[in-house]
């Protein structure tokens, strides 16, 4: 197992820890609905998939 020669300043400790940052989720526009949705995915707001409807929504009355 290895074991550090020195030790590891607050710098460089705190250099490593900025990449472990949460990134915001990347969104996209829905073409059919303009809503924004995750990529790859069904639309939550009108159902649609590659142009083709996947999910069954029900109408707001």
């Amino acid at each position: 197992m290895g074991v550090p020669k020195r030790r590891v300043s607050k710098q460089r400790k705190r250099l490593r820890r900025a990449q472990l940052k949460i990134a915001a989720p990347g969104l996209v526009v829905c073409p059919h609905c303009r809503a924004l949705k995750r990529p790859h995915a069904v639309c939550p707001t009108c159902g649609q998939y590659k142009g083709r409807k996947v999910l069954a929504q029900e109408e707001a009355k």
